[in-house]
């Protein structure tokens, strides 16, 4: 019978499966940090109508376009509406926002199970405590001269 370290070791592991899982995982991570932003762009837009509208005289008309279709309102009973769009993109950002949290513990977690190094694209690789390693290369630009 086998022990278990010996078990472990033949485990047969496909290097192109861990990359591709690997990518995946960073791929959706990125899906997360836009559809975030996206979101937080959206709240700022109903912070500004809101501050834009609230000044304003209750009963002047509003138009508001709702699934393709231009519906005139008064303000009193738009700013409401607006208000509850604003809860709710604050409240998806607050799940997405948790949800990222788990997927960085994920990647985390994936990277220190199959020892994951980063590798930035000018040479530079990050240590294990996040500290830069290496050379980064660039052009050397030099005054212009007359003569060659």
């Amino acid at each position: 019978m086998a022990s278990k370290s010996e078990d472990d070791h033949n485990e047969p592991v496909n290097e192109q499966a861990v990359a591709n899982k690997y990518a995946t995982m960073r791929f959706e991570l990125n899906q997360i940090y836009s559809k975030i932003t996206e979101l937080e762009m959206e709240v700022s837009e109903h912070s500004l109508v809101m501050n834009a509208i609230q000044s304003l005289d209750p009963s002047r008309r509003w138009y508001r376009m709702i699934g393709g279709v231009l519906v005139e309102r008064t303000i009193r009973e738009v700013l409401p509406a607006v208000h509850r769009n604003k809860e709710g993109l604050e409240e998806v950002i607050s799940r997405l926002n948790e949800a990222l949290e788990k997927k960085k513990k994920e990647i985390a977690d994936f990277e220190t199970q199959y020892k994951i190094r980063i590798r930035k694209s000018d040479g530079e690789t990050k240590d294990d405590n996040g500290r830069k390693e290496g050379s980064s290369q660039g052009v050397l630009v030099g005054p212009a001269s007359g003569s060659e």
